[in-house]
């Protein structure tokens, strides 16, 4: 008794579903493609010269076509590499320089410009008298400057401290 093996490809991405005589659909629009650009061609020249003149015609004409029906490289296709190409080519920058933006040195960017605007605000609420006169308070720039060189950490751990020792005080109260 004779045993039947069917051979079953490992890779399924791989596998195209045929549409008729076997060839998938793309292969048939372009072979059908050559054969409008390729018969015309192989008529028209052969009235001007032999026939394997008119043949090798036919064929460059035909022959695009054909490497773009079968031409396929890691599932890729000659226009999606040609677009690949074009663009590494010509679209995209020649030199691409590494470049990180670390968390910390925005952080550290970012207290800078903060401090920036905190001085501009300073100097331009001392520079006014017009509008010290209607607040009738003065600015204290030493508390300021204090707050701005003693306190570098963030507000949540300081607001988390003083709810700490909110809740302390409110423990050792109860007992």
């Amino acid at each position: 008794m004779a045993a039947s093996y069917i051979s079953v490809p490992r890779d399924l991405t791989k596998v195209k579903s045929k549409v008729f005589f076997n060839l998938t659909k793309r292969q048939l629009i372009c072979f059908s493609l050559a054969a409008l650009l390729g018969l015309p061609v192989f008529f028209f020249v052969k009235q001007i010269a032999s026939a394997s003149t008119s043949t090798m015609a036919m064929m460059v004409v035909m022959m695009p076509l054909f490497f773009i029906a079968m031409y396929e490289k890691n599932g890729q296709t000659p226009e999606v590499i040609l677009e690949h190409f074009i663009k590494a080519t010509f679209v995209r920058p020649k030199e691409r320089p590494y470049k990180t933006d670390n968390f910390y040195s925005k952080l550290h960017r970012y207290a800078q410009a903060n401090d920036e605007i905190m001085e501009l605000v300073m100097y331009n609420l001392a520079m006014e008298p017009e509008r010290n006169k209607n607040n009738k308070e003065e600015i204290d720039f030493d508390k300021y400057f204090r707050e701005k060189e003693g306190i570098r950490g963030s507000r949540k751990s300081h607001s988390r401290r003083e709810k700490r020792s909110k809740e302390d005080n409110s423990e050792s109260k109860e007992v």
